[in-house]
């Protein structure tokens, strides 16, 4: 029989405390909504004690998210009563409201943080929980710094407040400086003498990313008793991060045999909230991350493809479905193989190419790939056409793809404080088409010019810029998502002007919706 492991999110807490990651009201009330679809059992939703902004907030989580009995609505308290105060007033709007109190437990935190002694630091403890018990039946204590704490007055600390009426006790690795073992060991001793205590208590563990173990430490106190982690979504938090909520829900799906446990979690949810996460707070996530980096389903060299394509587990041990992708991505790069190449081309409903037609637009496709990061389904339409015009001319009846598409060939873009504007050229066949547009800043203006020219109603989701080079000469990364008739499309530029690399990116997208609706080759 699997267990049951409780998912705590703190990525309205300790995910927040990124610098430059501040949200606003409506921010957060928009990511707990994504939250509660994802089906995380308890959210953390601030430091209600910091500011009247935080306090406002947690409160109309409690009351807007926190309305049913599906989620646990909680926040975090120091180890005194004012602080335990503006959590019960703010949570206590939720159907299942958590008070979350946090205190030190290791000598460093003791002596050197607070200056007093064991014996008086397990004493404020045990009277915060005693006080906080008075307001809500279930409160989390954490014992901060627990992996650098010496053992036995770390189960002193857990017993006594456990006997003062802790329901979930909560051993974190605040420094990440644990390691697998040791920390599996950890628990696993906690664990034996916490159950003899009092079964009904929940052991948890909240594990931060120093040296890179988080998740491998979250997945070893699993193995050896833990109820519930506490995590972030795609890793954020102080410093080097918490433990990846994602992370740790694909390795229990993925190694059932191994971890025997499972979790609430709607992993189909896990893209669209990690989008979201990485949109407001603008923080990027790296492209090769587990689970939710853009490269974590994309295969760009010819074996790999070539093994995905006769059998998806040869290289595939997540479907990107279960995540909330549509499918894996096979990249056309210049590593990429004919067999890659060649299902690309079928799905475009070029199936029927002989062996010599497909070896000539393969040395085709090869020399675009070679100028090109990366080749695009409307890129390969425009090679076929070009390689009939010039050996099959008289003999197959051509349809002119390249009529479709879109190229950039100028762009003015003008940006003041009134009147954001922007003028573009653009090339659609043998067609050159200009258009004009203001709007509420310099992007927005451009994309709006090119929109008139192309004549769909598209709709940006998420604009994301980053740098990829350093020196006068650095190239700006742009990326985008558009919406166009329900369904979602991404695309990507690079340009040392980011106002090209912008337009690149857009005119991409447009090329990919265009593809979409025009009809198989017979």
């Amino acid at each position: 029989m699997t267990r049951k492991i409780w998912v705590f999110d703190t990525t309205l807490r300790d995910g927040e405390q990124v610098p430059g990651a501040k949200l606003n009201l409506y921010e957060k009330l928009e990511v707990a909504q994504q939250l509660k679809k994802l089906q995380v059992d308890i959210i953390e939703t601030g430091f209600p004690s910091s500011s009247a902004g935080d306090f406002n907030a947690v409160k109309e989580i409690a009351a807007k998210v926190g309305n049913t009995d599906e989620t646990i609505i909680t926040a975090l308290a120091r180890a005194v009563k004012a602080d335990i105060d503006a959590v019960y007033n703010s949570v206590k709007y939720a159907e299942k409201p958590l008070i979350h109190i946090v205190l030190g437990t290791s000598d460093i935190h003791v002596e050197k943080k607070f200056g007093k002694s064991k014996n008086q630091i397990l004493d404020i403890g045990v009277d915060a929980v005693k006080y906080a018990k008075t307001f809500l039946p279930d409160v989390q204590y954490s014992t901060e710094d627990a992996s650098r704490a010496d053992f036995e007055y770390l189960w002193a600390t857990i017993e006594a407040v456990v006997k003062a009426g802790a329901t979930i006790i909560n051993v974190p690795d605040t420094v990440g400086y644990a390691e697998p073992e040791e920390f599996g060991e950890l628990i696993f001793k906690l664990n034996d003498r916490l159950k003899n205590l009092n079964d009904k208590v929940l052991l948890s563990v909240h594990c931060h990313n120093d040296l890179g173990m988080a998740t491998a430490n979250t997945l070893a106190a699993i193995k050896n008793g833990a109820d519930k982690v506490e995590c972030t979504i795609n890793g954020i938090g102080e410093r080097a991060g918490n433990t990846a909520l994602e992370e740790v829900v694909m390795a229990i799906n993925t190694r059932l045999s191994v971890y025997n446990a499972c979790t609430n979690i709607n992993t189909k949810e896990i893209m669209n909230t990690s989008r979201l996460v990485s949109s407001l707070m603008g923080l990027d996530v790296q492209v090769n991350k587990a689970i939710t980096g853009d490269n974590a389903f994309a295969h760009s060299s010819g074996i790999h493809q070539d093994g995905l394509l006769k059998s998806r587990d040869a290289y595939e041990i997540i479907s990107p479905i279960e995540v909330g992708l549509d499918d894996m991505d096979l990249v056309l790069t210049a590593r990429s193989g004919r067999h890659a190449v060649k299902s690309a081309l079928e799905k475009l409903g070029f199936n029927q190419l002989t062996d010599t037609q497909f070896e000539g637009i393969f040395e085709d496709f090869l020399k675009l790939a070679d100028v090109k990061k990366e080749v695009y389904n409307h890129d390969l339409y425009v090679i076929v056409e070009n390689y009939y015009a010039k050996n099959d001319n008289h003999n197959h009846d051509m349809t002119h793809y390249s009529d479709n598409f879109y190229e950039l060939m100028d762009l003015q873009v003008i940006s003041n404080t009134n009147f954001p504007s922007a003028s573009v050229k653009i090339k659609k066949g043998d067609q050159i088409l200009k258009n004009s547009a203001v709007g509420s800043g310099p992007v927005d203006a451009l994309y709006s010019a090119i929109t008139k020219i192309s004549d769909l109603d598209i709709k940006l989701i998420e604009y994301t810029i980053s740098s990829i080079s350093r020196g006068k000469e650095a190239l700006g990364k742009v990326k985008i998502q558009v919406e166009y008739r329900g369904e979602k499309y991404v695309a990507k530029a690079t340009d040392t002007d980011i106002m090209k690399a912008s337009a690149f990116a857009y005119i991409s997208a447009v090329n990919s919706i265009v593809v979409d609706t025009l009809l198989p080759v017979e």
